[in-house]
């Protein structure tokens, strides 16, 4: 499954997943956790969908799970180690083609923030 994580588009599946005997207790989880889990991390590291894919990878996969629906999720952070609180989330549904072309323009080495953000997100002026 593909999944866009900011600017970087993920291929998670569930090998990413937590081991199976892990799997019950993120059951109980709601969107709601996994979003203030998502801003705890980006205001952790702020480029986390760059410097630790693993870890991107679980939380893609954790917002998928809980809203399948959402393959595409934006966490903006001001800093690093800042407040989670001030950290930005968006979710969206992107549709089958804006996510492919995003995913071979990523394995082309022409995926550009710019790019991703003109395409999804919308954040900043034509």
């Amino acid at each position: 499954m593909l999944f866009l994580l900011n600017d970087v588009i993920l291929n998670v599946s569930s090998q990413s997943a937590a081991p199976p005997s892990r799997v019950r207790e993120f059951q109980t989880l709601d969107l709601a956790f996994v979003k203030k889990l998502g801003a705890e991390i980006f205001a952790e590291e702020p480029l986390l969908h760059r410097v630790d894919r693993p870890r991107a990878e679980r939380l893609a996969l954790l917002i998928a799970a809980k809203a399948p629906q959402i393959n595409a999720a934006l966490f903006v952070s001001p800093g690093r180690n800042c407040p989670p609180d001030q950290v930005t989330i968006r979710f969206a549904q992107v549709g089958i083609e804006i996510i492919s072309d995003l995913y071979m323009r990523q394995k082309n080495d022409s995926l550009t923030t710019l790019y991703a953000d003109r395409q999804v997100w919308r954040r900043l002026a034509a």
